[in-house]
């Protein structure tokens, strides 16, 4: 029987053909080796000596006759192979030439470089087969990126991917939707993508009544209306809340703490929106410009989101013009013209307007020996609703959401003691993780201008720029 060279596992040579089939890749054999006589005893097998290159070659070869056989095997039986395919990708060498070596590699025989060129040719066909599953797989993570987020997903351009042995389309289909699943499993999502809704009514608590200072009336107002609110099961309109008071007295932290509290991302969050009256609508001769990018910014947000936050800063600054525009969007929804895909929406409205009245009327109360913690809202609501309709500086008294009651709650923010001011100090040196002694808060606190000029017993600028007049006592 004549002798044959083993050509491995998982192969097969014809008698008499110098190619190994390898799957459905042929690859070259190794040269039989010649028999040749021996004087000491039986004869013995050696192969003819090759050059360095040669072997190079024939050693690449054999590699690569062994990712294209792997492949044929592994390929049409799970997707999970493409990752073994890929690590033996980067165990390859180059073919022979790529690196320089190709001189040495036609030295010695110009069949063998013929031989690895066809092995190499097949090593080409499976990275085409690679690269298409790569882009396919590209692909479906761009579907499930654009599914969670779509104000991130751009018009990507369609990579080419030929058919591959398994059902990629129908895998990668099932999985999008299993991960889609799974990830709004622990996160409320909207219909066109994650919203990051947390709704943390516990955290809001402890962050109203730990970081808030001196604001009891507008803390309990805020918890009960906006846990209220969002725990109706259908709503029939948007909840509307207004802050007045003076400047640094809080209105617009606490706006903060709600959007961190109600959404994962704050103030980043898509579904919550800033405008600023002297910066987002400073020309009055621009206002039907400004109506049309309020209304569109309010109807995109709410088609994203089904829960939405609206804030507008310097709300008594706001044109007319606009506040009307907002009257729709404040009232209540009939059933025909109901919004299914946002019914929860909460405007906050900020205002300096009525600070005046409401530091008199906290000034009256003290003096008369009421506990600031005894004021109550029926103390200051009857006269912080005149102040707000009789006032001629603003048009928001006269704006149909003072005028029809489209407002839920007008809340009052209490001007601020010495004794506010100093916490508020120690929580700006806590927030930049500085140490502090208690002198230095004392020393913060006489800084600030007090009012009235008698009693002096009220910040004229609230908690504001506490945080830049920390830096004096920095070391």
């Amino acid at each position: 029987m004549p002798s044959r060279a083993p050509v491995g596992f998982g192969s097969r040579r014809t008698p008499g053909s110098p190619w190994v089939t390898w799957g459905r890749v042929q690859l070259p054999a190794v040269p039989r080796a010649t028999p040749i006589p021996s004087q000491s005893g039986p004869r013995k097998c050696r192969r003819p000596p090759a050059s360095p290159g040669l072997q190079r070659a024939e050693r690449a070869g054999r590699r690569r006759g062994a990712v294209a056989g792997l492949a044929m095997l592994c390929g049409r039986r799970h997707p999970f192979c493409l990752w073994l395919w890929l690590l033996l990708l980067l165990l390859l060498p180059p073919p022979p030439g790529a690196r320089g070596h190709g001189d040495h590699a036609r030295s010695r025989d110009e069949a063998a470089e013929a031989d690895s060129g066809r092995a190499w040719k097949a090593f080409q066909r499976l990275r085409e087969h690679l690269r298409a599953a790569g882009a396919l797989s590209r692909r479906y993570w761009a579907l499930f990126s654009c599914r969670l987020w779509p104000e991130a997903c751009g018009k990507d351009e369609e990579a080419p991917a030929r058919p591959l042995g398994w059902s990629l389309p129908l895998l990668g289909q099932q999985y999008l939707d299993i991960l889609t699943t799974w990830y709004c499993s622990f996160q409320d999502c909207c219909d066109s993508g994650d919203c990051r809704i947390i709704n943390n009514f516990t955290g809001l608590e402890a962050d109203l009544r730990v970081r808030l200072h001196g604001q009891h009336l507008a803390r309990e107002l805020v918890l009960a209306a906006v846990r209220g609110y969002l725990e109706l099961p259908q709503p029939d309109k948007a909840l509307a809340l207004s802050f007045h008071g003076s400047s640094g007295t809080g209105k617009n932290f606490m706006a903060r703490l709600l959007a961190e509290n109600l959404f994962r991302d704050g103030l980043r969050s898509n579904c919550v929106q800033v405008f600023i009256a002297t910066l987002h609508f400073p020309h009055p001769k621009y206002v039907d410009q400004y109506k049309e990018q309020l209304t569109g910014q309010i109807r995109k947000t709410q088609e994203r989101c089904h829960q939405t936050l609206f804030i507008l800063d310097e709300a008594e600054k706001l044109h007319p013009e606009l506040l009307e525009v907002l009257g729709p969007q404040l009232d209540r929804q009939t059933l025909e013209n109901h919004r299914a895909k946002s019914p929860r929406s909460i405007f906050l409205f900020l205002s300096n307007l009525g600070g005046s009245v409401i530091n008199e009327v906290v000034l009256d109360l003290l003096k008369g020996g009421r506990s600031r913690e005894d004021i109550r809202m029926e103390n200051l609501e009857p006269h912080l609703q005149a102040e707000i309709v009789e006032s001629t500086d603003s048009g928001f008294g006269h704006s149909r959401l003072v005028k029809e009651n489209l407002m839920d709650f007008l809340i009052p923010f209490l001007p601020l003691e010495y004794r506010h001011v100093r916490l508020c100090a120690r929580d700006a040196f806590l927030s930049q993780e500085l140490l502090y002694t208690e002198a230095a808060l004392d020393e913060i606190a006489k800084m600030m201008v007090y009012v009235p000029k008698e009693e002096q017993l009220f910040s004229s600028q609230g908690c504001k720029s506490i945080s830049q007049r920390i830096n004096y006592f920095l070391p």
